[in-house]
């Protein structure tokens, strides 16, 4: 009687294989929760809908520090469509990016509409300064551009990094765009007759004779609009 009252032999052993079975299922199963959960707290997903986003970066900024850091914040002359960036001290509300329009202006929060294209960063300081003066004591403002877009060059052809450039540096030279676009792609680029179109003139430099010393006043200064182009 004692012995009818356990399971048979066989039985036992198809349930030892079913939970052998079951387990690694059950674990793997666990473990893949448990991944898609620290994914999502990674990515963001499943955070409450009222959290803000991330800020996504304005479209068309390359590398905006390095340009930033060279310009001449004392002659650099602001254009359209430049990107600026004001810090007015302590004060949150007026320290952001700064497009400059198509129509040279920029539009700042209580002072309304003003000029910024044709001025010099140091020049805008002291406009700004004197702007706010109605609205706080003692305003100390900084402007800097934190992105060069109204003046550019091209440069095409067989060089390492063909594209467009921001023209920061007043005067950049011929000599100087090819090397900022790496230097020729290899041993075939026709270095003795480099083109520079500017509307409807054409310039020409010969890369040869240059670093040899010669006729170094083709090393022209490059003005915006202007295509290098290498063959």
């Amino acid at each position: 009687m004692l012995r009818d009252s356990f399971p048979g032999s066989s039985q036992v052993t198809w349930r030892g294989l079913t939970v052998l079975l079951v387990l690694p299922v059950l674990f793997a199963a666990a473990a893949d929760a448990q991944n898609q959960n620290n994914n999502n707290n990674n990515t963001g997903v499943g955070t409450p809908s009222g959290a803000p986003d991330a800020p996504k970066p304005l479209p068309g900024l390359s590398d905006p520090a390095a340009n930033s850091a060279a310009v001449d914040q004392s002659t650099y002359i602001i254009g359209p469509n430049d990107i600026l960036d004001i810090d007015v001290f302590r004060e949150k509300d007026w320290s952001h990016l700064y497009p400059v329009r198509t129509d040279g202006m920029i539009s700042v929060s209580l002072v309304g509409e003003m000029r910024a294209a044709g001025l010099t960063p140091k020049q805008l300081e002291q406009q700004l300064s004197d702007a706010l003066k109605s609205q706080i004591k003692d305003p100390s403002v900084t402007v800097t551009v934190y992105d060069v877009r109204s003046k550019t060059y091209s440069v095409t052809g067989e060089v390492k990094r063909p594209g467009d450039y921001p023209l920061i540096k007043n005067p950049t030279t011929v000599f100087e765009a090819i090397n900022e676009a790496g230097g020729f792609l290899d041993t075939f680029a026709n270095r003795s007759k480099i083109t520079i179109i500017r509307g409807k003139d054409r310039y020409f430099f010969n890369y040869n004779d240059y670093v040899k010393g010669k006729n170094l006043d083709k090393n022209i200064a490059l003005q915006n609009g202007d295509t290098i182009i290498v063959k």
